[in-house]
C-alpha cells in the first residue's frame, strides 16, 4: 500500500518544521559484529521505503567505514563534501574545537542514489573517515555511566530544525556502542538488529540489548528494541538453519526481540546493488526481480508494520 500523501518540496535553508510539524520514526540499525548485512539493511530498506510506500527518508551515516555513503553518493563526490566539511566529522570536530561549522542543510545530501538518477526525497547526511581518529578524543569527554557529562545530543540537536520534513529516519550505527552510536540512539525510537544466523553474530546480541537499556534508562527514553532480520542466510545450511529456530525460540522465552518473519538471502545481487555508479530505473532492475528485490520489498512491509505498534 502505498503513501498517498503529498510529497512537499523543501527549499534549502527552509527548516522542515514549518511544513509539517508531525517527527518522523527514527530507526538505529546496529549489531557489534561487522559483516552482518548492517548497511545493506539501512539503504535497502530506504531505497524500499522512499519508492515503494513513497516516504521522505533520511539515511544517517554514522559509521566512519562510510559504506552507505558511498552506496547512496558517488565517491568523487563524497571526497569533495567531506574537504568541505559537509559530514559529520565536521559535526563533531566542532564540539572539540568550540567552532560552528558545521551546516544541516548543507551537509543533507538530497535526492540521491542511482535509481532513476536520484531518487525523490531520499536524503543522506554523510559520514566521513575522519570520524575515526576524533571519536576517541570525544570519548574522553563523556560519562558512560550517568551520560550527564559528554555530546549525547550533539546531532538531535543539529538536526532538530530539518527532522520534521521526513517520515523515516534510518541511522547505520558503528559496530560498538561508543559515542557516535549514542549520538543516534539518543533520538531513536527503535533500534533493528541485523543478524547472520551464525554463533557469533548471536553470541552480540545480548550485550546490545543490555547497554541500549542502560542508556535508555539513565536518559530517560523509550528506545525499543524492534526486533532481528535475519541477513545472508543460506537456507540449505544445517547451521544456519538451527540458528534460526534458536532465535525464534529464544523470543518465546523473552530472552530476545521478536525475529522478523522476513529472511534476507545470501544473495551477490545484493552485493553488486551497492555500486551507484551503474544506472538502473527500477528498484527491480537494482535488486532483482525474483531475487532479493522481492524479500527486501517484503522487509519494508513489514518494518512498517512493526514501528507502526
Amino acid at each position: 500500500m502505498y503513501n498517498t500523501r503529498a510529497r512537499v518540496d523543501r527549499p534549502h535553508g527552509a527548516p522542515a518544521g514549518q511544513k509539517d510539524a508531525r517527527m518522523p520514526i527514527v530507526t538505529s540499525v546496529i549489531n557489534l559484529k561487522g559483516g552482518v548485512g548492517k548497511t545493506t539493511l539501512t539503504v535497502a530498506l530506504a531505497h524500499f521505503l522512499a519508492i515503494e510506500h513513497r516516504s521522505r527518508v533520511l539515511v544517517i551515516d554514522l559509521d566512519p567505514q562510510t559504506n552507505a555513503t558511498v552506496c547512496l553518493i558517488p565517491e568523487l563526490e563524497w571526497k569533495a563534501r567531506d574537504e568541505a566539511g559537509q559530514t559529520l566529522y565536521q559535526l563533531f570536530a566542532d564540539h572539540l574545537k568550540g567552532s560552528r561549522q558545521f551546516n544541516a542543510d548543507t551537509a543533507i545530501v538530497r535526492n540521491v542514489s542511482n535509481v532513476g538518477g536520484g531518487v525523490d526525497g531520499l536524503d543522506l547526511l554523510p559520514s566521513s573517515l575522519g570520524l575515526i581518529k576524533i571519536q576517541d578524543r570525544v570519548t574522553q569527554l563523556t560519562d558512560f555511566e550517568s551520560f550527564q557529562r559528554g555530546p549525547i545530543f550533539i546531532l538531535r540537536d543539529a538536526l532538530a530544525d530539518f527532522l520534521p520534513y521526513y517520515d523515516h529516519v534510518l541511522i547505520d550505527c558503528p559496530p560498538s556502542l561508543g559515542i557516535v552510536t549514542l549520538n543516534g540512539l539518543a533520538f531513536s525510537d527503535s533500534y533493528l538488529i541485523p543478524v547472520v544466523p551464525d554463533i557469533l553474530s548471536v553470541l552480540g546480541i545480548p550485550p546490545i540489548l543490555d547497554r541500549i537499556e542502560h542508556f535508555a534508562r539513565a536518559t530517560r527514553r523509550n528506545i525499543r528494541a524492534l526486533g532481528i532480520v535475519i541477513s545472508k542466510m543460506r537456507a540449505h545450511t544445517l547451521l544456519h538453519t538451527e540458528m534460526l529456530r534458536r532465535l525464534r525460540d529464544d523470543f518465546v522465552d523473552r530472552r530476545f526481540p521478536i525475529v522478523f518473519e522476513t529472511i534476507i538471502p545470501e544473495s551477490t545481487r545484493i552485493a553488486e546493488a551497492a555500486n551507484v555508479s551503474a544506472p538502473v530505473n527500477t528498484l527491480i532492475q537494482k535488486y532483482g526481480n525474483g531475487g532479493p528485490y522481492d524479500e527486501l520489498s517484503a522487509l519494508a512491509r513489514e518494518y512498517q508494520v512493526h514501528v507502526k505498534r
